[in-house]
């Protein structure tokens, strides 16, 4: 239960909204607004709603105040995503911040400097949360990509003001607690990418909750390995052999269907449109490397689908960065998109990879919900609790009064 900004009267308040704008530019030129874009809907509606609405952000990782690092460069692209002048301040507290929100008017719009140019921000700094406070009388966080991490914009700022999630932290919210807070069974997921190690809670966390889950990419191999499969020249870890046999064991006590591929396509080189073939999972040359799962291993996938409402994506089931060992990301990605179409699946993905080979696969726009959120995206997946979304949570006794239920 999170409070939305539907709890509160903004008119004539002045509404701090911690939103993510830390898009990728250069020389001084944003090169990828999306998230720019993705975050206007709630500052549009507040201001239409008669908010002051003041904008923080972070914009990569400067060590104090650097200019390559100032937030200016994003006044112009912001003022055209909300449609409306967007006045700016050269810090996040203090009295330069304060003259310039001052002289706002109820419907108006503000970015202010690098909340990250104060290293006090990452410590989640009591005074520097304080600081912040006084500039505004209504905290809305619409960062969930950032709300993985406990700093003074994404959780200390919350316990200081009336706080509501803002509308692209409430879409995220809601596709997630769709995908596995209470899916709609039979759930399947799709977790791909290189490496076991570095997914090994997640893998943990996911057989409790799910009923198939798919695995893909190089980590597949190690799963492989540890059935005694011979994986030729694959990325492998042959030293999470052990571990891979613990997560299949704790599949089957969770009547968890672990799904390996059956066939793949294997080449001598990492390389693009590199001679390649197709064999069985139980005959891989000793010199090749498995670079897709194989069209069998697809469709075996595809036709597990079929039969499911719910299906979470978290990696691609081969190297489809390089052409042709896309082909089974592309395949299944497609048949999801169409079963999502039809209404009879439920498609919630995210992580960096995942976007871009679903991208690839030209379905972004197909899926149910699509989060940017890359690291946010994976502990929630891991089942932890996120510090800037327990912020927002209502504690038990007293609703938001807005008459809907979250």
């Amino acid at each position: 239960m999170f409070r939305t900004i539907d709890a509160f009267d903004v008119k004539g308040k002045r509404v701090l909204v911690r939103a993510d704008l830390n898009v990728p530019s250069k020389d001084g030129k944003v090169t990828d607004s999306t998230r720019i874009d993705r975050s206007a809907a709630t500052l549009k509606e507040l201001a239409e709603r008669g908010a002051k609405v003041i904008v923080l952000t972070h914009f990569g990782r400067p060590k104090g105040r650097e200019d390559k690092y100032s937030q200016k460069l994003l006044v112009e692209p912001l003022a055209k995503a909300v449609g409306k002048a967007v006045a700016w301040a050269d810090d996040c507290i203090g009295a330069v911040a304060e003259a310039v929100i001052a002289k706002m008017k109820d419907g108006d719009v503000a970015l202010l400097e690098n909340v990250r140019f104060h290293p006090e921000e990452e410590k989640n700094d009591p005074a520097f949360a304080q600081a912040l406070a006084a500039l505004g009388d209504v905290y809305v966080n619409d960062a969930f990509s950032t709300a993985h991490r406990a700093h003074a914009s994404t959780e200390g700022l919350a316990h200081l003001l009336p706080a509501a999630a803002g509308r692209l932290m409430q879409a995220e919210l809601d596709a997630l607690a769709k995908a596995l807070g209470t899916p709609e069974k039979p759930v399947a997921a799709v977790v791909g990418g290189a490496k076991v190690s570095t997914k090994l809670e997640l893998l943990g966390n996911l057989v409790g909750r799910v009923d198939y889950l798919i695995i893909g990419g190089g980590m597949a191999n190690t799963f492989l390995f540890a059935q005694g499969k011979n994986v030729g020249k694959s990325l492998c870890e042959k030293d999470m052999a052990d571990t891979a046999r613990a997560i299949l064991e704790k599949a089957k006590a969770a009547h968890c269907h672990i799904v390996l591929p059956v066939d793949a396509v294997v080449a001598a080189e990492f390389a693009e449109n590199a001679a390649n073939e197709v064999v069985s999972i139980d005959a891989v040359p000793a010199d090749k490397m498995i670079l897709d799962a194989g069209p069998a291993s697809a469709e075996a996938i595809i036709d597990r689908l079929g039969g499911c409402k719910t299906l979470v994506w978290n990696g691609p089931l081969g190297a489809f960065e390089i052409n042709p060992f896309d082909a089974a990301t592309n395949a299944v990605a497609r048949a999801a998109a169409e079963r999502t179409k039809q209404g009879k699946l439920l498609t919630v993905a995210g992580g960096g990879d995942t976007v871009a080979a679903l991208a690839k696969a030209g379905v972004d726009e197909a899926f149910s919900y699509i989060s940017t959120a890359g690291g946010a995206f994976l502990e929630w997946l891991e089942g932890k609790t996120l510090p800037g979304v327990a912020a927002l949570e209502i504690k038990s006794g007293g609703g938001c009064g807005c008459g809907h239920s979250h």
